[in-house]
């Protein structure tokens, strides 16, 4: 983590631990990491993070906790990267942390021997962008900045309004450690959602969602109860063994994407540092495409 700052007018006269704080969301924690093991000059000469200093002046500090530059060899698209956090499009099929049985081919084990911080995370069968932290520092402040996610999703015929939102509690299904169900006495959960375009023949739907929480399968529970369930969904689908259901050519077309068809799209964020807001934005797959049909135009 390295900062390089020039004094704005409004901290003259301000102690730099100070300036850590409100200009760049450090916790006490994190300055006395820098104070205590990293490097602190103003103007080039060492400087206590308790002394003031002038607008104008030169602050650098450092404390090295990043993982370093990612691997390149592995697949992943990249679409960003600096010294404090990276924007990647991850694959469907791998998971974003190391788990048991995933220790070698996670996403993150994939990109760096080292540790990373993803800020968020996409199950293992969706797919799409991701933002991932080089540090504690640049995750923290990412999250309390602010991120706006965007999906994609082709579910199952088509919804009686084209735009609209889904209000419905959300809770563990009980004796499950995975399934989620809609329920009174659930988390309160919020999806709004947008119809894109609809294919007759296959009758299914491209639909955009965006989350106001983040619960885990929200866009695919909420999607289900409302008697669209997500194309090739193995949890919540229709040929799922937890939620069955009777749809007419539902059999084909799961068994032709072989994964749900939910794609992390669009994500904007700021950046931890600059606070420049970044965006970035990934083209709907080729097998969720091959559902909705070539020829079908997309506009997003």
């Amino acid at each position: 983590m390295k900062i390089n700052y020039i004094i704005e007018d409004k901290y003259d006269n301000v102690e730099i631990r100070d300036i850590l704080r409100d200009r760049f969301g450090m916790s006490n924690n994190m300055i006395k990491r820098v104070k205590l093991y990293g490097k602190m000059d103003i103007n080039g000469v060492h400087t206590r993070v308790i002394d003031k200093v002038k607008a104008g002046d030169h602050m650098y500090a450092e404390y090295e906790d990043d993982a370093g530059k990612l691997k390149t060899d592995a697949g992943i698209k990249i679409y960003y990267e600096d010294e404090w956090i990276a924007v990647c499009e991850k694959p469907a099929g791998i998971v974003t942390h190391p788990t048991h049985g995933h220790l070698d081919d996670s996403l993150l084990t994939l990109l760096s021997d080292n540790t990373l911080h993803p800020i968020m995370r996409l199950d293992r069968e969706t797919s799409g962008i991701i933002a991932i932290a080089k540090n504690g520092y640049a995750h923290d402040r990412v999250t309390k900045l602010g991120m706006n996610k965007k999906y994609l999703a082709v579910v199952y015929g088509r919804y009686e309004k084209s735009e609209g939102t889904i209000d419905k509690p959300i809770k563990r299904r009980p004796n499950s450690v995975m399934i989620r169900d809609v329920a009174p006495d659930g988390h309160p959960s919020v999806t709004h959602y947008k119809e894109v375009c609809y294919n007759e023949e296959n009758n299914v739907s491209l639909v955009e969602f965006i989350l106001e929480t983040g619960r885990c399968h929200q866009i695919r529970v909420h999607s289900l109860s409302e008697g669209h369930p997500l194309v090739g969904d193995g949890l919540y689908g229709p040929n799922s063994t937890d939620n069955p259901n009777d749809i007419e050519g539902s059999e084909y077309l799961d068994h032709l994407i072989g994964r749900q068809a939910l794609h992390a799209y669009y994500l904007s964020l700021r950046h931890p540092v600059t606070e420049e807001l970044m965006e970035f934005k990934s083209d709907i797959p080729k097998d969720m495409r091959k559902l909705i049909g070539n020829d079908i135009r997309i506009e997003l």
